[in-house]
């Protein structure tokens, strides 16, 4: 049986007006820029090639550039922009579904997951699968079949510029995939930041503690002291915990285990003494607030 092959359109070309300006996907979220996540997700979900449309934000991103024509001309444009850009110009030679999405989507490694997972067992007919939210279709939140993606394209013809989505891609088959979490919730001002901000924050604290709550923490650093024959002080639970928070929010969440593994190797290497133990956490946890400021 043949794979699926998916490639990958990110929009990143808006004005940003409602923000203020600026680039939008280069906003953080969680520790990571909104490019980041979504670069990360579409490659995490073996789509190839990625094209960002939109000012060149990251050179060294993973991805192949576009823009649309004329730049700010909407996300209909940006999606032609993509679609040319596509390896090669005939259907044959492209990837079966395009993922097409926003590049200011929070939640975007669900988006992903939920619309690739979709696309594999989507009806034969479908030309399209696209998340709705209270029963508003979220275009720039839709995988859709290359061939009838560049149909569309086709037949909007020079009409490209400031023309709507539901114009677009109103005609294709879409099978349509209901929102039942918000996923799709985008940020459009600085309080749609420092709310999803906030909510990831939330979510990370909510998230260690429904993993291990702290009697069970206790209990399992007192396994770990029994099982290789450590006193007290050489499980300093309280400061790996420091060590991983400052990490996470400074660098990024899986970061954090693998610089408490090296800061354990930096100290072992030393002598293995707790104030060599302090002494390694301090200087990673140096370096992770220096690399926030990058």
């Amino acid at each position: 049986m043949t794979a699926t092959t998916i490639g990958a359109i990110l929009l990143v070309g808006g004005r940003s007006t409602r923000m203020g300006g600026g680039a939008k996907p280069l906003l953080e979220v969680g520790g990571r820029t909104l490019l980041s996540r979504a670069i990360g997700a579409m490659t995490d979900a073996g789509c190839a090639p990625i094209i960002a449309v939109g000012p060149q934000l990251d050179s060294d991103a993973p991805v192949r550039w576009a823009r649309e024509d004329p730049p700010f001309s909407g996300p209909a444009a940006g999606i032609a922009a993509g679609v040319s850009a596509q390896s090669g110009h005939g259907d044959g030679d492209a990837p079966e579904w395009t993922l097409v999405l926003a590049g200011d989507l929070p939640h975007v490694e669900r988006v992903t997951a939920q619309l690739t997972g979709a696309a594999t067992s989507a009806p034969s007919a479908a030309d399209a699968v696209v998340l709705s939210a209270g029963g508003h279709p979220q275009w720039l939140a839709g995988i859709y079949r290359t061939a009838a993606l560049r149909a569309a394209v086709r037949a909007a013809g020079d009409e490209l510029a400031g023309l709507a989505c539901r114009a677009l891609l109103g005609g294709l088959d879409i099978t349509w995939l209901a929102d039942e979490d918000g996923i799709t919730a985008d940020i459009d001002t600085p309080a749609d930041l420092a709310r999803m901000r906030a909510a990831f924050e939330e979510e990370t604290v909510s998230e260690s503690s429904r993993t291990l709550p702290p009697e069970a923490l206790d209990e399992w650093a007192l396994a770990l002291r029994e099982r290789f024959d450590l006193d007290a002080e050489d499980v300093p639970i309280g400061l790996i915990l420091d060590l991983a928070r400052d990490v996470a929010n400074g660098v990024a969440r899986p970061a954090a285990p693998f610089s408490a593994f090296v800061a354990g190797l930096v100290a072992g290497r030393a002598g293995g003494t707790p104030q060599q133990v302090r002494e390694a956490v301090a200087a990673v946890v140096e370096l992770a607030g220096d690399w926030k400021e990058r």
